[in-house]
């Protein structure tokens, strides 16, 4: 043996030979611990919104019911938005009674992928949250956004009340004569009907799903 060592054979194994292994061993549990440490991790902690609920009086909220598009994209966006305290992606002006996403997606139930906005009024008018809305989805296309393509993708106002509706007209009107579309704006204005909430998997679905599906961009 051409090694400078003593070595001792135990049951034909050498102690260097044992040694020797035992160090790869070692070095191999090495690399997988740091592999490990530099691994992705999920979590299911929620980006703190722009919102601050202890300057919200929870006595005094108002809620509306939007659609433009994709409701990931939609909420992502209104919910970051100052006075918003809470909001809830699902269907809506349809006529059958809790419907799935898979029967709203064949385009015959007539729901639309709605936004379900609980609001502060002191912080937030539904006048100001319109303007947000008009601001973030192209309601120049009718039944389409971008690459969405369905009754169910219609931009839609559901007012709750007179003044909500008497409120989305008047928006509706100035955004029409700005001249910020080159198409007339074909955004209904309707009155409420049940709002049903989407699955839960949808829920804040681009918190979950960083770098999801989003086609929704707010313009200047």
């Amino acid at each position: 043996m051409s090694w400078n060592m003593k070595t001792t054979t135990i049951a034909g194994i050498t102690t260097a030979a044992l040694m020797l292994a035992f160090g790869l061993f070692a070095l191999a549990r090495g690399a997988n611990r740091a592999v490990d440490d530099h691994s992705p991790r999920t979590t299911t902690q929620t980006p703190p919104t722009m919102t601050d609920p202890a300057k919200t009086d929870p006595t005094n909220t108002e809620t509306a019911i939007l659609a433009g598009g994709c409701f990931w994209g939609m909420e992502e966006i209104i919910r970051k938005i100052p006075g918003v305290v809470s909001t809830t992606v699902g269907y809506t002006g349809g006529t059958l009674k809790n419907p799935s996403y898979e029967q709203i997606c064949t385009g015959g139930t007539g729901h639309a992928e709605g936004l379900q906005v609980v609001f502060d009024p002191s912080r937030l008018t539904y006048e100001q949250l319109l303007g947000y809305f008009f601001r973030m989805h192209d309601p120049t296309t009718l039944n389409r956004q971008h690459n969405d393509v369905g009754t169910q993708y219609r931009s839609a106002i559901f007012y709750k009340d007179d003044a909500q509706k008497q409120t989305a007209e008047k928006v509706k009107a100035q955004v029409d004569k700005s001249g910020r579309f080159k198409r007339p704006i074909v955004t209904e204005i309707t009155q409420a009907s049940e709002f049903y909430p989407g699955e839960a998997y949808h829920q804040k679905y681009l918190v979950k799903n960083p770098g999801g599906y989003n086609c929704h961009v707010l313009r200047d």
